[in-house]
């Protein structure tokens, strides 16, 4: 009888031990140590020269994608479960589901600058007032703009398009095929991209010129601080971003009052996003640069040296 109590407590112990290993590798396996490398769900996609494209996780590490193209890759968005870049050189949209393998899926467009998606509808822009939009991303329709204005940029932001381009151009559009033209009160020089946050609509352009609207419609000039090109702008956690010429980086939480901020590079800066709770720039010679605040930037290998001039996240 002793020796069976004996073997009896061995076999416990043994249990015991062998239940609490199982819990604690459990546990391990499912928390995050310092070790311990995450990846978002979310893709950063950037694009540029010769038909570079980048993507990320992270906004730190970076693959390559490239499409065997010539062209100028200008623009990039995502939406509809669709990346859309559009080319400069050689009139090119590329489309891709996933961000690495891409599809050519209309040339000949004219030499295109911009890509939005809203309203059930994609719509590119370009040169001398080019506007086409497509609900499939396939077939293609162009639209009488109003204009032979270059059109630099096209965002869908609080439930309409804004179009910016040369002298000061600015389009809006409900629903992408009928355009009307707005005016700005004061100088104008050429605008380049368009955005909406905290109840305001903000465009930047040609010599540091920013400009404002509460409704879209009516647009007035805003001090910025600088003379410098400014190319991009977005919003995110509260606060307006801007890149531009010379490594600028301008920030403002209510699109009026600006604060010049250090990049830590002199390069052009181009391209602008916000996702995964940081903001992501990209410029010239294969210049990446993160933040989580806009205002303390991080400079990162691209693994390129070719210009980025655009930058997209997808949730």
């Amino acid at each position: 009888m002793k020796h069976l109590l004996i073997i009896l407590s061995l076999f416990l112990f043994s249990f015991t031990v062998i239940s609490c290993a199982k819990k604690d590798i459990t546990s391990s396996s499912s928390t995050t140590t310092d070790n311990t490398t995450t990846t978002s769900s979310g893709l950063f996609v950037a694009v540029g020269d010769n038909g570079i494209i980048l993507t990320s996780s992270d906004a730190s590490t970076w693959d390559n994608r490239s499409y065997e193209t010539p062209s100028r890759l200008r623009a990039v968005n995502h939406a509809n479960s669709t990346f859309m870049t559009v080319g400069y050189t050689d009139e090119i949209i590329l489309s891709s589901s996933d961000g690495i393998s891409w599809d050519s899926i209309r040339s000949g467009t004219g030499n295109l600058r911009g890509v939005a998606y809203g309203n059930n509808k994609f719509v590119v822009v370009g040169l001398s007032g080019h506007i086409s939009t497509s609900s499939d991303g396939t077939s293609w329709d162009n639209r009488t703009s109003g204009t032979s204005t270059v059109l630099y940029g096209v965002n869908y932001v609080n439930n309409q398009f804004v179009a910016v381009g040369g002298q000061g151009t600015i389009l809006t559009s409900s629903d992408g095929i009928s355009w009307d033209s707005r005016t700005i009160s004061g100088q104008t020089f050429s605008l380049y991209h368009v955005t909406h946050g905290n109840n305001k609509f903000v465009a930047v352009g040609v010599n540091g010129w920013i400009v404002t609207s509460s409704d879209g419609i009516s647009w007035y000039n805003e001090s910025s601080g600088t003379t410098n090109i400014l190319t991009q702008i977005t919003y995110g956690n509260g606060t307006f971003v801007v890149t531009g010429r010379v490594g600028t980086i301008l920030t403002s939480t209510d699109g009026t009052s600006w604060d010049n901020r250090t990049s830590g590079t002199t390069e052009h800066l181009y391209g602008l996003t916000y996702g995964n709770s940081k903001f992501v720039a990209t410029g010239y010679s294969g210049t990446i640069l993160t933040s989580t605040d806009g205002i303390s930037w991080d400079n990162k290998t691209s693994g390129t040296t070719k210009t980025l001039y655009a930058v997209t996240y997808k949730e």
